[in-house]
């Protein structure tokens, strides 16, 4: 199965950013992906709290675009991270991942449960939980087929001999990466690929992106598929990028590496992933659970 990382330079304009998405989605599926993942704030991203009204607009178009475009071109579709209204009287929002089948139809959401509430610098601050509710601590995968259209939710790891060909994807958004016990959950959940769309700051993703998707991959012995924004948005918020894929031995398989909008895309082995689990049993010499 080949999969696609999406690398892109969102900006406070919904049209802009659903151009350039379609864009670099037809590309993708162009060059074969199967599954093609979207960042973090694909639909919109500044230094600016969104209101309500855009809150509204960004999510009317996803809800609209994203199933059209996994239809059209017949492929799995992650859309990193989006603003959702949470309900209720705080007026925040849900930051959601959803996954879109061939079809068109949702597969699953994973409701973003770490927030970024981080000094990174005295001139660099950030508070996501002023306007970000988080979602339940609860683990999200999602079984997909590499037979086109067939799809199903897992809640548990079924037995190999009742897993069809295919893929169980672990989900999560950006500053979740920093949270190894969510990804050994979801590995348990019977997780093959950890998915990761972010927003990484340029400072924190020069200093700890390259070494936070290795080692997850690493600990887990799974793939990870890490959509990033890259970049100057609006006049101040910048980005670090490097979109990349990571397979279970931590080697980079591929990676936007220049900064600007492009496609990782790489083929991922089940086969691979089993025998480097058969050869390198960690998750089975775990003591602590």
């Amino acid at each position: 199965m080949k999969i696609a990382a999406l690398q892109m330079n969102s900006q406070p304009d919904l049209q802009h950013n659903l151009d350039q998405a379609a864009a670099l989605v037809a590309d993708a599926a162009a060059q074969g992906a199967e599954l093609i993942g979207l960042p973090e704030n694909f639909a919109w991203l500044s230094e600016e709290r969104l209101m309500a009204e855009n809150v509204r607009a960004v999510g009317d178009a996803v809800r609209t675009a994203l199933p059209a475009w996994a239809q059209k071109h017949g492929v799995y579709l992650l859309a990193g991270g989006y603003p959702v209204p949470a309900g209720g009287s705080s007026g925040k929002v849900f930051n959601r991942a959803e996954l879109f089948a061939p079809d068109g139809g949702l597969v699953a959401a994973y409701n973003k449960m770490h927030l970024f509430d981080v000094i990174v610098s005295e001139e660099e601050k950030y508070l996501e939980s002023a306007y970000v509710q988080a979602g339940e601590a609860e683990p999200v995968t999602a079984r997909i087929e590499m037979r086109p259209g067939n799809t199903s939710i897992e809640k548990k790891h079924p037995s190999e001999k009742e897993k069809p060909a295919g893929l169980t994807l672990g989900l999560s958004v950006c500053y979740d990466l920093r949270f190894p016990e969510l990804y050994r959950a979801l590995v348990q959940r019977g997780a093959d690929l950890l998915c990761v769309p972010a927003a990484f700051t340029k400072k924190t993703g020069a200093a700890h992106w390259h070494l936070l998707l290795r080692a997850r991959a690493v600990e887990n012995t799974a793939y990870v598929m890490a959509p990033a924004q890259a970049g100057l948005h609006g006049k101040k918020r910048e980005t670090y990028g490097h979109a990349m894929i990571v397979n279970p031995w931590g080697e980079i398989i591929a990676e936007v590496t220049d900064g600007k909008p492009g496609v990782a895309i790489a083929e991922i082995s089940p086969e691979f992933l089993a025998d480097t689990r058969r050869r390198l049993p960690c998750l089975k010499h775990r003591r602590i659970s």
